[in-house]
């Protein structure tokens, strides 16, 4: 009989990358828990529709700032040191919220927020692409986007259930206390950056490596879900908060099972051609919220737009990945979440200053139309 070889199954899920998980699902609930209640919170205290837009918008400003900076502070002071900073940037803040619902200070605390999350999501991406290997990336950014998802699903319809039961007080104490404790995981993670890693300006070369296409069409997608989640629950009566709390969990739980799926699939078939079905579905899903006062339109719209959305965090950062070596994994890291955090808050900040003169359902068509023009350098990219 010939013996057959098999290869060895490399592990993918190692103890330095189960701490990171660990660590990115408390600094992703202390997110997603007031994600949508700092903008409630403003209007209860009466900014309205201008200042919750400002505060989703500070956030994401801020967090773009600072992630031009991390793969440069990365590579000086290494990963231990620079996630623990950006723990303590996102959760101590939420504190200082117990005070006072001034509008300048609560912004204060997003810019701070903010800037601990961008050290958080470009340290922790770059770290993954770092600890795993090449051929199962996908996956492993799969594996990833659950960890990072699965605090929305908890989060974002926690946080605005909760707010009728236990208070505003109390989450803001839950935020801090949930990103705080993964400082606890950060024990046995890498304590610098890859050897290779160098100092690549992060606007660099972006055309000529084919990374600006991906980080464009990204940044029309995150453009629809910064405005989804915080203005979703304004748009709506106040009597069906419930429903708005399930549509968001709807939406937070396709995200990453629909980021892990095309994960998979994208190590088999590549990326490229699986990018274009994904903005369709969100698109479809962003313009069914047209469609206010029915509840079917709203679930279904919020699930069609959390799968579309979750696939094309995966699909367009796999991309990117594939067409770059390991010195400028640092790079793509920053690039994907500048627009991320670059189309939330934009996204955030826009419909705030138009939402009152067009009226919240052309506000989501036109939403709707910015991720439909998205799918034709999608496409072109397919065929490729």
């Amino acid at each position: 009989m010939t013996a057959v070889c098999e290869l060895p199954t490399v592990r993918l899920v190692d103890p330095s990358f189960a701490k990171l998980l660990a660590m990115v699902f408390g600094s992703g609930l202390s997110m997603y828990l007031l994600t949508s209640v700092v903008p409630l919170y403003l209007a209860a205290n009466g900014a309205g529709g201008i200042g919750a837009g400002l505060s989703t918008a500070a956030m994401m400003f801020s967090a773009v700032a600072v992630e031009l900076l991390v793969p440069r502070i990365l590579a000086r002071w290494g990963y231990r040191v620079v996630l623990g900073l950006g723990l303590v940037l996102l959760g101590a803040p939420a504190l200082v919220l117990l005070a006072t619902a001034s509008l300048p200070v609560v912004l204060a605390v997003c810019v701070v927020r903010g800037a601990g999350l961008a050290i958080l999501v470009v340290g922790a991406v770059a770290l993954v692409a770092d600890l795993t290997p090449a051929a199962r990336r996908g996956e492993a950014l799969g594996v990833y986007g659950v960890a990072v998802g699965v605090p929305a699903v908890i989060g974002l319809p926690l946080g605005v259930y909760l707010t009728h039961v236990i208070g505003f007080a109390a989450l803001f104490v839950l935020a801090a206390v949930a990103s705080l404790a993964g400082l606890a995981a950060l024990v046995g993670l890498p304590a610098k950056a890859g050897a290779e890693e160098q100092h690549v300006q992060v606007l660099g070369g972006v055309r000529r490596s084919g990374l600006l296409m991906p980080s464009l069409v990204f940044a029309a997608v995150t453009v629809a879900a910064g405005i989804s989640v915080t203005f979703l629950p304004l748009a709506v009566a106040a009597g069906k908060q419930s429903m708005v709390a399930t549509a968001l969990l709807l939406q937070a739980i396709a995200a990453p099972l629909a980021r892990w799926v095309a994960g998979r699939y994208a190590d088999r078939i590549g990326p490229a051609k699986l990018l274009a079905p994904a903005l369709l579905f969100a698109a479809v899903g962003a313009g069914s919220l047209v469609f206010l006062p029915s509840p079917v339109a709203v679930l279904v719209g919020s699930t069609c737009f959390g799968i579309g959305f979750g696939a094309a965090q995966n699909l367009t950062l796999t991309l990117m990945y594939s067409r770059v070596d390991r010195a400028r994994y640092g790079q793509v890291s920053a690039l994907w979440n500048l627009a991320y955090d670059g189309g939330w808050g934009l996204g955030a900040i826009v419909f705030g200053m138009v939402v009152s003169g067009v009226g919240y359902p052309m506000g989501f068509a036109l939403t709707a139309g910015v991720v439909a023009l998205a799918v034709v350098p999608a496409v072109r990219a397919s065929a490729a």
